[in-house]
C-alpha cells in the first residue's frame, strides 16, 4: 500500500516511488503535515518540530493555560482560521450566527483502492483509458491500471474527515496518489451541516506548510502573445502571489507553481510542482511567516467569490496536481508531463500522432470562399499535409470581427456551397476537414443577441465591456449551454469534421447570472466554468471521433483543467519562431510537449514582422503538435520541398516528440536554443538546435546531450559518425559554424 497508518505516532504516510508526503494527527486532534520530500523510511517526521510559547499568538481555545501550542506556528493540513492562525487562510466562512471562524480537527480517515472523481470537475484517473463520460461524482473508480498495458497508473485515495471544534461543519481532504508515478493529488469537499446556512468566501483546493522558507519561486507570466515567461525569484518575507481574475486561467499568470531549493538546476536539487486542474479564476500565495515557515496554498480566487452553504449542500473544490523531484528541475517536468500525458488528458487522440493539418487563417483572414479554400486542400495534399482547418468568417454575417458571433450557421453565399458540400470536396483531395469556432461569444450584431440579448454577461442597469467587440455568453445557465450544445452538433452533424479549434478570444467581465438571485452572484463565475466543463463533456462524448484543440487567444486557457478535454492547446497566437522559443520553453515545465499546439507560419511573421528561415520555424513547431498557418500559393518551389521534408521528418520523429523524454539542454536567452528528446528506450535522441545570435570568428557552440546510455554508442543520422553516449553528454555535440540569422540543427541519433 502506498498509503500507511502508524497507530502508535498517530502518523498517515504517502509513500511514492520516490517521495514521502507526511501528516500527523497532532495535538487536541490538529492534523499536522510532518514532511513532504524524498522518500524516508517511515519514522515521525514531527521531530523536527518544536512547540513553544511564541509571544502574541495565543493558544488554541481548548488548550486553556498551554501556551505552547498555537495554530499561528503549528503546520497545518488545511489551515484554520480566526483562532489563532494568522497566515493565509485556508477555508473561510461565516456561520448561521453571524461568526467568522473555522476550527478544524481531525475525525477519521479511510484508504482505499482506486482514484477519487470530482464531480462536475476534471481530475486524473487511473483506469488508463480516460474516455469522456466516465467519471461522474465524488466517488472512488476501482477499474484501473489498464492503459497501453502499463501498471503506473495504478492509484491508491486517501480520504481524511475534518470537522470544526464547534459547529456541524466538514472538511473532507482527498489524495490520489500515483505510487509509480511520483504524483499526489489533492481536492477537498466542504460540507455544511448546520441547520443555517453559512456563507463562504474563500476556499482552497489544497494547503502546505514547510518548516523552512528558504527557497524560491518559479511562476509562468506573460501577456497575449507571450504567455508562460518562467521567472524565478527569491521568497522573502510576507506574501508572494499569483493569479487570475479574467474568468480564465490566463495569459498573464498560469495556474502552475514551482518552490525550489536556491542551488536547484535542471539535474540536480529539490523541487515541487503544482498545477490546478481548473480553467477560471485562481490564486496561488506563497507566505514566509515570523518563524521564517512557508506556506503555500492554491485554490479558487476569493475576489468576487461567495457560496450560500445550505444545510446538507457539498461545494467540491477542484483538484491539485503535485510532485516532488530530487534530482531537479528536469524531472520534475519529466513526472508531470507523463502524468497529465497518460492520466489527464482522454480519449483517442491522448496518444499517437495527430494529423498534420494547415489553417488558412494566416493567408486569408476573413477573405475566402470555398473555392479558394478547396484550392488550399490540394495544394497541401500535394506536400504530405493531412487537414485542412477552415477558421474564423465561416458562418453568418461574418466578413470581420464586429458581427455573427453567435449564429453558427454556415454562410453558404459566401462560401458559394453548402458546408457539407465543401467538406466533401476537401476529402476529394484527400485530406480532411477541421473547422474553427468560438462557442462561448456572442456579436450584438448577431440573429442570436437580437433573440435573446438576456444570454450575454452584463450588470443590471450597465453597458457591458466589449472584448474584441463581442460579449460573453453565461454559460452558468442551462439555456445558453443547451444553445450552444445543439448549435455545435449541427454543425458537426453536416459532414465529417474531424476536428475543431474551440477558440475564446476575451477576458470575461460584467459577471452576472441572471438565474440566481442577488446573495448567490457570488457563484457566476464558478458556474460558468462548471458550465463550460459540463458543455466540453457533452460534446466530447458525442463526438469520440473529433479531435478537439483548445484556444483562447493563443495561451489564455493553458491549463490542466482544460488539458482533460483537449489533449491540445494552441499555445500562443504568436507565431513568431523565436519568440515561441520563449513561450514554448516555459510551458515544457509544467505541460507535456504533445499538449503544445504550434505551426510553421509566413515571414514576414504577421505579429512582429520578424524574418526567419524556414527551416527553422519548422524545426521549432516540431517542439509540438505540427502544422501550418500560411499560403501555399505564395511559397518557392525550394519552401515547398523544405514543407516536403519537415512533414516527412516529422512523421519519423513524431513518437519521439510527443512521447519520449524531453530535455531543456540551454535558455532561450543564451546564445543558442536547444531541447532533446530521447526514448523510453533510449534507443533513439532528437537534438534541436535554433541560434538566436549570429556572432562574427565566433567560438565553437557545445552542447551537451542527456538522457543517453553512457556505455552505449549512436550514430548521428545525417553524418555517420558514430559517438559514445558518455561522450555526447559529457563532452558534448559541437555544433556547425552558423552563418546567417536564426539557423536550426535537428541531430538525430540512434542507437548502434
Amino acid at each position: 500500500m502506498a498509503v500507511n497508518y502508524d497507530e502508535n505516532t498517530k502518523t498517515i504516510s504517502i509513500n511514492t516511488q520516490n517521495t514521502t508526503y507526511q501528516m500527523k494527527i497532532g495535538p487536541y486532534g490538529v492534523l499536522l503535515h510532518n514532511y513532504y520530500g524524498e522518500r524516508i523510511s517511515g519514522e515521525d517526521m514531527s521531530y523536527l518540530f518544536r512547540y513553544e510559547d511564541i509571544g502574541f499568538s495565543p493558544a488554541m481555545g481548548d488548550a486553556g493555560m498551554n501556551r505552547t501550542v498555537s495554530l499561528d506556528t503549528m503546520p497545518q493540513e488545511m489551515p484554520s482560521f480566526n483562532v489563532g492562525d494568522y497566515r493565509a487562510e485556508g477555508i473561510r466562512v461565516q456561520h448561521g450566527d453571524g461568526s467568522y471562524a473555522l476550527d478544524l480537527r481531525y475525525v477519521s480517515h479511510e484508504i482505499m483502492d482506486g482514484k477519487y472523481c470530482l464531480e462536475g470537475l476534471p481530475a486524473m484517473y487511473a483506469d488508463g483509458t480516460g474516455e469522456p463520460g466516465a467519471s461522474e461524482g465524488n466517488v472512488v473508480k476501482e477499474d484501473f491500471g489498464k492503459g497501453k498495458g502499463r501498471s503506473r497508473g495504478k492509484a491508491e485515495t486517501l480520504k481524511i474527515v475534518l470537522k470544526d471544534r464547534v459547529k456541524e461543519f466538514f472538511v473532507t481532504l482527498l489524495y490520489g496518489v500515483y505510487e509509480e508515478l511520483d504524483i499526489i493529488t489533492r481536492a477537498c469537499l466542504i460540507e455544511n451541516r448546520e441547520e443555517e446556512t453559512a456563507v463562504m468566501d474563500k476556499a482552497v483546493s489544497m494547503s502546505i506548510d514547510f518548516l523552512t522558507a528558504d527557497m524560491d519561486i518559479y511562476t509562468f507570466n506573460g501577456r497575449h502573445t507571450m504567455e508562460r515567461e518562467a521567472e524565478r525569484r527569491r521568497l522573502g518575507k510576507g506574501v508572494t502571489s499569483i493569479g487570475s481574475l479574467r474568468g480564465t486561467s490566463s495569459h498573464q499568470h498560469n495556474p502552475f507553481v514551482i518552490l525550489c531549493e536556491p542551488e536547484t538546476g535542471e539535474e540536480h536539487g529539490g523541487c515541487y510542482g503544482f498545477a490546478y486542474v481548473y480553467s477560471g479564476n485562481f490564486l496561488a500565495e506563497v507566505e514566509c511567516s515570523q518563524m521564517e515557515m512557508l506556506r503555500f496554498t492554491m485554490g479558487i480566487h476569493p475576489s468576487r467569490f461567495k457560496v450560500l452553504l445550505e444545510k446538507g449542500r457539498v461545494f467540491t473544490m477542484p483538484e491539485v496536481i503535485m510532485t516532488y523531484s530530487g534530482k531537479g528541475l528536469g524531472r520534475l517536468s519529466s513526472q508531470l508531463h507523463r502524468a497529465m500525458r497518460e492520466y489527464l488528458c482522454r480519449g483517442k487522440f491522448k496518444s499517437g500522432r495527430r494529423p498534420i493539418l494547415i489553417n488558412n487563417w494566416e493567408a486569408t483572414y476573413f477573405d475566402f470562399n470555398g473555392e479558394k479554400l478547396i484550392s488550399i486542400a490540394e495544394e497541401a495534399a500535394k506536400l504530405g499535409i493531412e487537414m485542412l482547418v477552415m477558421d474564423d468568417g465561416w458562418f453568418g454575417k461574418r466578413d470581420f470581427d464586429e458581427s455573427g458571433l453567435g449564429d453558427w450557421f454556415p454562410n453558404e453565399e459566401k462560401l458559394g456551397m453548402s458546408l457539407h458540400e465543401l467538406i466533401e470536396r476537401v476529402k476529394e483531395k484527400g485530406i480532411s476537414f477541421g473547422i474553427w469556432m468560438e462557442p462561448e461569444m456572442v456579436n450584438e450584431d448577431s440573429r442570436l443577441y437580437k433573440e435573446h440579448p438576456d444570454w450575454a454577461f452584463a450588470l443590471p442597469g450597465r453597458e457591458p465591456g466589449r472584448g474584441r467587440c463581442q460579449l460573453v455568453l453565461d454559460l452558468g445557465r442551462e439555456c445558453v449551454r443547451e444553445y450552444v450544445y445543439q448549435a455545435i452538433c449541427s454543425i458537426l452533424d453536416t459532414g465529417d469534421i474531424t476536428y475543431v479549434k474551440w477558440d475564446m478570444n476575451r477576458s470575461i467581465s460584467d459577471v452576472y447570472n441572471r438565474d440566481l438571485p442577488p446573495e448567490q452572484q457570488g457563484e457566476a463565475g464558478h458556474r460558468y466554468v462548471l458550465g463550460l466543463y459540463e458543455l466540453l463533456e457533452r460534446i466530447t462524448s458525442k463526438y469520440p471521433d473529433v479531435l478537439l484543440e483548445g484556444c483562447s487567444g493563443g495561451g489564455g486557457r493553458f491549463d490542466a483543467g482544460m488539458l482533460y478535454y483537449s489533449p491540445q492547446i494552441w499555445c500562443s497566437d504568436d507565431t513568431d519562431a523565436i519568440e515561441r522559443l520563449k513561450i514554448q520553453y516555459g510551458t515544457s515545465f509544467g505541460y507535456p510537449i504533445s499538449a503544445v499546439g504550434s505551426h510553421v507560419s509566413a515571414c514576414p511573421n504577421h505579429q512582429n514582422g520578424r524574418i526567419t528561415p524556414l527551416h527553422t520555424r519548422g524545426t521549432v513547431a516540431m517542439a509540438g503538435t505540427f502544422g501550418y498557418e500560411l499560403d501555399i500559393s505564395k511559397m518557392t518551389e525550394e519552401d515547398k520541398k523544405e514543407v516536403k521534408k519537415q512533414i516527412e521528418d516529422y512523421k519519423k520523429y513524431s513518437d519521439l516528440i510527443q512521447e519520449g523524454e524531453y530535455y531543456r539542454l540551454a535558455k532561450p536567452e543564451e546564445i543558442f536554443m536547444a531541447w532533446q528528446f530521447v526514448s523510453d528506450e533510449k534507443d533513439r535522441s532528437l537534438v534541436n538546435v535554433v541560434m538566436t545570435s549570429a556572432r562574427a570568428n565566433s567560438p565553437g557552440c557545445i552542447v551537451k546531450l542527456k538522457g543517453l546510455e553512457p556505455g552505449s554508442d549512436y550514430r548521428e543520422d545525417e553524418t555517420g559518425k558514430v559517438y559514445s553516449g558518455s561522450s555526447l553528454m559529457h563532452g558534448g555535440y559541437l555544433l556547425p559554424k552558423e552563418m546567417g540569422e536564426y539557423q536550426s540543427y535537428q541531430i538525430y541519433f540512434e542507437r548502434v
